[in-house]
This record gives C-alpha cells, structure tokens and sequence, in this order.
C-alpha cells in the first residue's frame, strides 16, 4: 500500500475532537467521512465547526473558497456502511477499552482490507484494540491535540503488531495535512506529552487539595512563571473534566494502584456534570461551552 492511495478518511465520533480531525484532514484535501451514532451530535459537530471556521476567516487564517470546498468534502452521517471504501480510518469515541474494541471489530468487518484502523487515544494503546481485527499490522495510534484545528503536533505510535508501512503512512497522512508528526518506535500508556503533562496536573491538583492555592493561582503560575499558554485547570476544563476522568479510571484498571485513579476533586466535577467548557461549567464558568479557535 503506498501513501498516495490515501484518498478517502473515516473519523469516527462527531465529539470536539472528531469534528475537528475531520475538518483538518478536509483542508488537507481528503474526502471525508464522519460518523457519529446520533444525529444531534452531528449537528452540533457542523454547527461548532461553522463557529470555528468562520472565526478564522475573519482573522485571514483561511480563505472562504477553503472553508467551503472543506465543508463538500465532509459526509456527515450515522450510517457506518458509509465507510465501506475508505483508506485510512480515525476512531475518537468515548475512552473506553471495550467499545472501542467492539467498534474496531466492526471496522475490520466494514472496511476494505487495505484501510488503517487508528485510534486518536492517548491512554489506550492499539495492542489492546489489534486482536480485536483480522489486520493487526494496520493498526496504530494517531493521537491529534486539542484544539486540532490550532495544535500542530501529532503523536503517532507503532505498536509491536503494527507494519513499518502503517506507521510510515501515517506520518505522511498527517504531514498532508499540515501537522508535524512523531514518531514512538514502541508503546507506552499517555505517549510523551500526556505522560509528562500527568505529572502537572497531580501537583497543580495535590496543591489545590490540600489548600496550598486556589486552582486561578495555580493557573497562573503556570502561565506566568513557567510560560504555559494554558494553565492545568482551564486546560481540564478545555479538554474535558471527564476525559481527565476516564483516562485515570482506565490507568487505574490496568494497574490497580490507588494512586492512579482520578483525584477526588475530578470524581466530584463528572458527577455534577461540571464537565468544563462544554457544560459551561468546570474549575471556571464560561457563558458558552463553544471554544474559540
């Protein structure tokens, strides 16, 4: 399979993190698909992406001509035998081992044989997601940053059962749309960023807890003193308090070690529904849940 049979994407879930993956590999000139199960979180995935690029085009980051040739290239739909001719497939659905695994089983039903199954997680390494397939060696993990539409690295992990070709398409998929791969030779649970940015985010939530400073403090200090465009909180709140949530609880089961779960101050948010931007409420209260980008 060579890089340039790459015409046709698949991303799977329509969350902020799918629509925008879809709308990047859109620019980037692919045909693209994106699925979703429910019809209004494609609607709201249109509606957020419309938001978001016609703010770029204000500021002269795109063109409108690019804007509304990207929009024709996307099918918005909940009906997975649209991917039946795609080449290369994005999964980023809900971080949970066993859906995904139910989901990569029917992708490997779906797809043609040559497609690449990636997933966009950074918790769940594709070993776990391969045996689930009759094509272990074209899976892998592909795992955008958010916001995709503004971050610019793309960290792409080659598992044991993954091809030197899986993994060398992918770099070239993501360098076709303007982002800037690395590559891991081998897999490790948060990859590099996560695993360094879990550190953070443990003290920045040690601090808080035990009443050191409050969590505007700490954010600030990170931005200020250590030059961090987003403080540990706001960025939860960005990403997704229960995504903080589920990527601890997956850790956690792996490893059973108590100190893995998610800290106490994150089980309390996710069951207030104070899930961050997206609720309107996190750490911060926001009077929209969209984010600027």
């Amino acid at each position: 399979m060579q890089m340039n049979t790459i015409k046709k994407i698949a991303v799977v879930g329509s969350g902020a993190m799918g629509s925008q993956i879809a709308m990047v590999c859109a620019l980037g000139g692919y045909s693209v698909v994106l699925y979703d199960i429910e019809s209004k979180s494609l609607d709201k995935a249109k509606q957020s992406l419309q938001g978001h690029m016609n703010r770029r085009i204000q500021k002269g980051r795109v063109r409108e001509e690019e804007v509304s040739e990207a929009f024709s290239n996307i099918l918005f739909t909940e009906d997975l035998d649209e991917l039946k001719d795609v080449d290369f497939v994005i999964e980023a659905i809900v971080e949970k081992l066993e859906v995904k695994r139910e989901l990569f089983k029917r992708l490997d039903e779906i797809t043609p044989k040559h497609a690449i199954l990636a997933t966009n997680s950074s918790t769940i390494v594709s070993s776990k997601l391969a045996d689930a397939t009759n094509r272990p060696e074209k899976v892998c993990n592909v795992h955008f940053f958010n916001p995709v539409l503004v971050m610019e690295l793309v960290e792409i992990v080659s598992g044991s059962h993954t091809s030197e070709e899986t993994a060398q398409i992918a770099v070239e998929v993501v360098k076709s749309i303007q982002k800037i791969p690395v590559l891991l030779k081998k897999e490790i649970s948060g990859f590099v960023a996560n695993r360094i940015l879990a550190k953070l985010m443990d003290e920045a939530v040690f601090l808080l807890e035990n009443g050191y400073a409050s969590h505007e403090e700490i954010d600030l200090v990170c931005t200020k003193a250590l030059n961090h465009p987003i403080g540990p909180f706001a960025l939860m709140d960005l990403t997704g308090i229960d995504v903080n949530y589920f990527v601890r609880m997956q850790r956690y089961e792996e490893s059973g070690n108590e100190a893995d779960m998610p800290a106490k101050i994150v089980q309390e948010k996710v069951r207030k529904g104070e899930l961050g931007r997206k609720t309107g409420k996190g750490f911060y209260t926001y009077e929209q849940s969209s984010v600027e980008v």
